[in-house]
């Protein structure tokens, strides 16, 4: 690895803890507190080693970003001291497995969708379904899928570039606070899926540019990322305002395809007879057969 990529994996190991630190008080953590003078908001390092059962100078080496060489019980601790949920903790895991040789090598993407998932899409006729990398490119869609996202597909910020990517359009397009029912939440979950891939590909060089180009164009995405969130992205509700049938409370899922790394199928399958199957059964007239739309760039 280059000199640039330690001091990165360093920083972002450095940030990482010290704001999981700063979270949690001493109350919190089960700690006495001596005196009402606390320099910090959080736990002091210290109490931090204390809780993980490990020396201060350990604990200070790990949160200056010097992870290589930690060992799982070491991580477990850390885990436990800084009451690290599931996302964070694969995180942690993620951050230290890039500081050994073998994650210093770059990660494995696939960059196009197979024609098996392309003809399992096309399959998909009556729920909006498409395929998306982690940077949140969308690499194909069925008719609905493209339909339900008409709004990010036309957008213009794709005219002349692809393919279509639904964090640049959340962030630099204005119709993509229309488009979200609930922007913010959407704007959080966003950047803290795009914090937790940059522990697991810290190599991708279109991760770190799409990383750099959302930081100088979005205030909004600055703040966010500044905050170290991360988050694990498998099922869940999404709020949308589509221009033609209204307001959508869509039930998903994210799946992850074992066979093409760093890809994920995304579908939404409302209940029956609800509001939202009735909007995606008028959805589904408008765009016709369900014919496998590649995106944009493909």
């Amino acid at each position: 690895m280059a000199d640039s990529g330690r001091t990165n994996l360093g920083a972002e190991v450095r940030e990482f803890l010290s704001t999981r630190r700063a979270r949690i008080t001493p109350r919190q953590a089960g700690l006495p507190i001596y005196g009402g003078n606390r320099r910090v908001p959080g736990l002091r390092r210290e109490e931090v080693a204390l809780l993980a059962g490990m020396s201060v100078d350990y604990y200070v080496r790990l949160e200056r970003g010097n992870l290589s060489g930690a060992s799982d019980s070491v991580l477990d601790a850390l885990a436990h001291a800084l009451q690290l949920d599931e996302a964070e903790r694969a995180h942690l895991y993620d951050l230290a497995r890039a500081s050994t040789p073998a994650g210093r090598r770059p990660t494995v993407t696939a960059s196009r969708v197979r024609p098996t998932i392309l003809r399992l899409l096309d399959s998909m006729t009556d729920v909006p379904a498409y395929v998306r990398n982690a940077r949140f490119d969308v690499l194909a869609a069925n008719a609905l899928g493209r339909a339900l996202y008409a709004p990010v597909f036309d957008s213009p910020l794709f005219a002349q570039r692809g393919p279509v990517n639904t964090a640049r359009f959340l962030f630099l397009d204005p119709a993509g606070r229309d488009f979200w029912a609930d922007w913010d939440k959407g704007a959080d979950d966003s950047v803290a899926f795009l914090r937790s891939e940059t522990g697991r590909a810290p190599h991708d060089k279109a991760l770190t540019d799409l990383i750099g180009e959302l930081t100088t164009k979005s205030e909004e995405f600055a703040r966010r990322w500044a905050r170290h969130d991360v988050k694990i992205h498998r099922s869940g509700v999404k709020r949308l305002h589509h221009p033609l049938v209204g307001d959508l409370a869509l039930p998903y899922e994210a799946m992850e395809l074992p066979a093409d790394p760093g890809l994920r199928l995304n579908f939404y399958t409302p209940e029956p007879d609800s509001p939202e199957r009735q909007a995606l059964g008028l959805l589904a007239s408008w765009a016709g057969a369900g014919t496998v739309v590649p995106s944009p760039g493909d």
